[in-house]
C-alpha cells in the first residue's frame, strides 16, 4: 500500500520482547530459554509474549530487546543474543540508573517527503498530538497540517519556509508527546534555531496557542527576506574559519556553532557563493543546507526586526518544572528570559549550541533524546561531549526513511538498554497495538 504521495504504507505496530538480567551469561540464557518456550508454544502470539515479559519486575543491569514484525524474525534476534552475536534488530547495553534526558529539537533541514506519516496511521498519541497542533495552527495558516505530512495532493509544498516550520514544530512537539507517553521524560530541553519555539512549549514555558501562533506568524515574515540568502555547514578548525571570515563584515555572519570545529556560515547567495570556494581551495568540508534561500542569524534578519518583535512581545511565558537551557545565552533560563525581544534574538543572533550543551554536560546531563525526523545534531553533540571526556548517550526518534512505529520502538529499545525508564506496558495498549505474528 501506498499514501497520496506515493510512500509506502507502514500499518503493523512491531513487537519488542524485553529482556534484563544481572551478566551478560544470564542474558544469554535467559534469551536461549525464552527461544525454546516461544517454538514449543506456537499458539501464544509474539505480542502476549511481549506482554508478559513487561508486566511488571525490576529491569536489571544487563539489558536487551529484540525489535520485529515477525515471530520469525523476533526468534532470530533471541538467538543471536543467546549465542553471544549481534543481529540487525537487537539492542544491547548496560543501563545505568539515574540517567538525566535531554529533548533536543533541531532546526530547519531535518524534513524529508512523507517525515511521520506512518506515525498518523500506527501511533494514536502522536495522530492526537498532530491533531491539536492542527487546531491551534488553524488561525493562522490556510492549509492542513495533516494533509502536508500525507502528501495529500494540492497540499503546498515544504519548499515555502512558512509551511515548514510550522509542519517541523508540529511533528517535533508530537514527537516529545510519543516519548512520553511511554514513560520517557525530559530533565531538561534545548532547541537548535526554530527548535527552540518547540523546545519551550514541551518544557511547558509556552502554550501550545502561543508556540503554534509564534512560529506560524514569525515563519510568514521570512517571505521578506527570501531568494537572496543562503547558508552553508563548515566542517573544521572553527579558528581557521573565523580568520577566513575576516573581511567578510557585514557580509557574511557565523549563523551556528554546533561544536568543535563545525560551523553554519550565513550570508548573500553571492557572498556565500565565493565563500565556498575558499574553503574549496583550503580543502575544508562544506555543504550548502537545502532548501534554505534565506540567511536566518544574520544581518539580512533585521529587515523584519519590527514585525518579529511585535509577535515575541504577545507571547506569554509561563512557569515550568522543566529546565530550558538556550541556545541564544549559552545557559539555562527561566520563563521570564522568553518574553520580550527573545525570540527576535533567537532569529537573530548566533545559535551557540556548542556552548550550550557544554552547559548541559557541566550540569550533569547525560543522555539526548533528539525529537525530530532525522538526527542531524548528533555529530555536533558527540564531539562536544568527546571534548568534555564526558560518556553521552544519543538517541534518534527518526531517520529519513523511516517514519513509523518500527523506527520509533527500536528508539525505545536503544534508550532502556542505555538506563532510561520506559514503559513497556504502553506498546500493548492505546500507544500502539501489538499486533499478533
Amino acid at each position: 500500500m501506498t499514501d497520496e504521495a506515493g510512500h509506502k504504507k507502514s500499518t503493523s505496530v512491531p513487537v519488542a520482547w524485553v529482556l534484563s538480567a544481572r551478566t551478560g551469561a544470564g542474558l544469554a540464557a535467559r534469551a536461549a530459554r525464552l527461544s525454546g518456550q516461544a517454538r514449543s508454544d506456537p499458539a501464544t502470539s509474539a505480542a502476549e509474549i511481549g506482554a508478559r515479559l513487561v508486566a511488571g519486575g525490576t529491569p536489571s543491569g544487563e539489558r536487551a530487546v529484540v525489535v520485529d514484525d515477525t515471530r520469525e524474525g523476533l526468534l532470530a534476534g533471541l538467538d543471536a543474543l543467546a549465542s553471544g552475536e549481534e543481529a540487525p534488530n537487537l539492542l544491547t547495553g548496560r543501563g545505568e540508573a539515574g540517567r538525566r534526558a535531554v529533548f533536543v529539537f533541531p532546526g530547519q533541514g531535518t524534513e524529508w517527503p512523507g517525515m511521520a506519516a506512518d506515525l498518523l496511521r500506527s501511533a494514536p498519541v502522536f495522530a492526537d498530538r498532530v491533531r491539536a497542533c492542527e487546531q491551534a495552527l488553524a488561525p493562522h495558516v490556510d492549509w492542513s497540517l495533516e494533509e502536508v505530512l500525507t502528501g495529500r495532493a494540492g497540499a503546498p509544498s515544504l519548499e515555502r519556509v512558512d509551511v515548514l516550520q510550522p509542519v517541523l514544530f508540529a511533528t517535533m512537539v508530537s514527537l516529545a508527546a510519543l516519548w512520553r507517553s511511554f514513560g520517557v521524560e525530559p530533565a531538561a530541553v534545548v532547541g537548535h534555531s526554530q527548535g527552540e519555539i518547540a523546545a519551550a512549549h514541551v518544557a511547558g514555558a509556552l502554550s501550545l496557542e502561543d508556540a503554534a501562533r509564534l512560529v506560524a506568524l514569525r515563519s510568514r515574515t521570512l517571505e521578506a527576506i527570501r531568494g537572496d540568502g543562503a547558508m552553508v555547514t563548515i566542517m573544521g578548525s572553527g579558528e581557521q574559519v573565523r580568520e577566513m571570515l575576516a573581511g567578510w563584515e557585514g557580509r557574511l555572519w557565523v549563523a551556528a556553532v554546533n561544536g568543535p570545529g563545525a560551523l553554519t556560515v550565513s550570508g548573500g547567495v553571492e557572498d556565500v557563493r565565493a565563500f565556498e570556494s575558499a574553503l574549496s581551495a583550503a580543502r575544508i568540508l562544506r555543504w550548502r543546507l537545502p532548501g534554505v534561500d534565506f540567511a536566518a542569524h544574520s544581518g539580512q534578519v533585521e529587515a523584519v526586526r519590527d514585525e518579529v518583535l511585535r509577535l515575541s512581545k504577545e507571547t506569554c511565558p509561563q512557569d515550568t518544572g522543566v529546565a530550558f537551557y538556550s541556545t541564544v545565552t549559552a545557559g539555562r533560563i527561566g520563563p521570564a528570559g522568553l518574553g520580550g525581544d527573545y525570540w527576535y534574538r533567537n532569529l537573530r543572533e548566533t545559535v551557540r549550541f556548542h556552548k550550550t550543551v557544554s552547559a548541559l554536560l557541566a550540569d550533569g546531563y547525560d543522555t539526548f533524546v533528539e525529537c525530530g525526523p532525522q538526527p542531524v545534531l548528533n555529530i555536533g553533540l558527540q564531539g562536544i561531549a568527546d571534548e568534555s571526556g564526558t560518556p553521552v548517550s544519543l538517541l534518534a526518534s527518526l531517520r529519513r526513511d523511516e517514519g513509523g512505529m518500527r523506527r520509533f520502538v527500536t528508539a525505545l529499545a536503544d534508550a532502556y538498554v542505555h538506563g532510561l525508564p520506559v514503559d513497556w506496558r504502553r506498546l500493548y495498549g492505546e500507544a500502539g497495538q501489538g499486533a499478533p505474528c
